[in-house]
């Protein structure tokens, strides 16, 4: 049942819309100005709250500013009398979901409670997606290494740095790419991701830069491209070792100029786009076999982060063992599971080859398959399918 919060000091405003609001099956909590109705929001939980404008002691803008600053998600419905509708306006502005004219109309006042309802709910579930993507997302672990990468990460990520990840496949590249992204100004812009090794190198040009309509036989229509989509935001190049040098060319003179020019256009665009690659390759034997331009390599790579592989690590193995288990057990819907120690230690002799990639998949494996307890003869058993 809703719970809705009604703060006026004009008792037969509050009787009314109580009476109306609990017929409705909603639940109602009253009170007679800003001073108690503040002092109840800090006690409880509203779905909604409406608030007069005009009250003694603290007023409902004051209310509302307060409520604001608290960061409290709560929709707030201003109750205006009709010599205060600018008021009402200004308060909308400061942040209130909307307002109600005295002498209230009935119909109104439902629809508005309803739609503010549906906020509210969209504010829920979009709090609860965005815990579910960051724990997704999270870098796991307490390694010396793992610590580095996170405090270079708190000191880079609010810069618009380049930044050169390396590791070997399967290791969180793109994790660290995420949070760079994340913890940056370009926060609320586009995460733009491309896998440079995925795409042939005969439409790599056309997928970063865009085409205009009729560069090539399959261009029927005009298309940006990966800068485009990224501008203001941050531009993830995964796997850059294996671009063409054609494609490396025209890379290196976006960074340098900041601008494009889409395949079979003349016309230069302003790309306003943080640039954040990876490899898992060497990338100064590459530049050494002639595979990767020097210059390229000097402007992504002014901040360097290696991440290292499982093998390398294999102390955060305890704390990654619990995290995928929680966070699998919970997606398929199956009772929490656990790890002996002894399971554990033979999850450390494994030699991992496709690093957390290959370590999650193989715990989703481990409680699909195992006991409640999941044992080092399960681990034995199952962990090395496949190797």
């Amino acid at each position: 049942m809703a719970k809705i919060l009604v703060i006026d000091d004009e008792k037969s405003i509050r009787k009314t819309l109580r009476e109306i609001l609990e017929y409705e099956k909603y639940q109602v909590d009253e009170a007679a100005d800003g001073a108690e109705g503040l002092s109840l929001i800090e006690k409880n939980k509203y779905d909604i709250i409406l608030c007069d404008i005009k009250m003694p002691k603290i007023d409902g803008i004051e209310v509302l500013e307060k409520i604001m600053s608290s960061a409290i998600d709560t929709p707030v419905v201003m109750i205006s009398g009709h010599g205060n509708i600018e008021t009402a306006v200004e308060a909308v502005k400061k942040g209130a979901f909307d307002f109600i004219s005295k002498p209230l109309d009935l119909n109104r006042l439902l629809v508005t409670i309803r739609n503010a309802m549906d906020k509210s709910t969209l504010v829920t579930e979009t709090k609860v997606l965005k815990k579910k993507v960051n724990k997704t997302y999270d870098i796991i672990g307490e390694s010396k290494a793992i610590i580095q990468i996170k405090e270079m990460i708190e000191r880079v990520a609010p810069t618009d740095a380049r930044v050169l990840v390396t590791g070997g496949n399967g290791s969180g590249k793109e994790l660290v790419a995420r949070w760079l992204h994340e913890k940056s100004s370009r926060a609320n812009a586009p995460l733009i991701e491309v896998n440079c090794a995925a795409i042939p190198s005969e439409l790599i040009e056309s997928e970063l830069f865009g085409h205009e309509k009729g560069a090539f036989t399959s261009a029927i229509n005009q298309r940006k491209g990966k800068f485009e989509q990224a501008e203001g935001g941050t531009l993830f190049m995964d796997e850059i070792g294996d671009m063409s040098l054609s494609a490396q060319a025209k890379v290196l003179r976006a960074l340098q100029e900041n601008k494009i020019t889409r395949v079979g256009g003349e016309k230069e665009i302003k790309v306003n786009v943080r640039v954040v690659a990876a490899t898992n390759k060497d990338l100064q034997k590459e530049i050494e076999k002639g595979n990767f331009r020097e210059d390229l390599y000097h402007r992504l790579s002014v901040i360097l982060i290696h991440v290292p592989s499982l093998n390398e690590r294999k102390d955060d193995i305890p704390i990654l063992a619990e995290h995928f288990l929680n966070q699998l057990c919970e997606e398929h819907g199956m009772p929490k599971k656990s790890f002996t120690k002894e399971a554990i230690k033979e999850l450390q002799k494994i030699n991992w080859t496709g690093n957390i990639r290959e370590f999650r998949n193989v715990v989703e494996r481990l409680i699909i398959l195992c006991d409640k307890s999941i044992s080092d003869k399960d681990v034995t058993a199952y962990a090395n399918k496949g190797k």
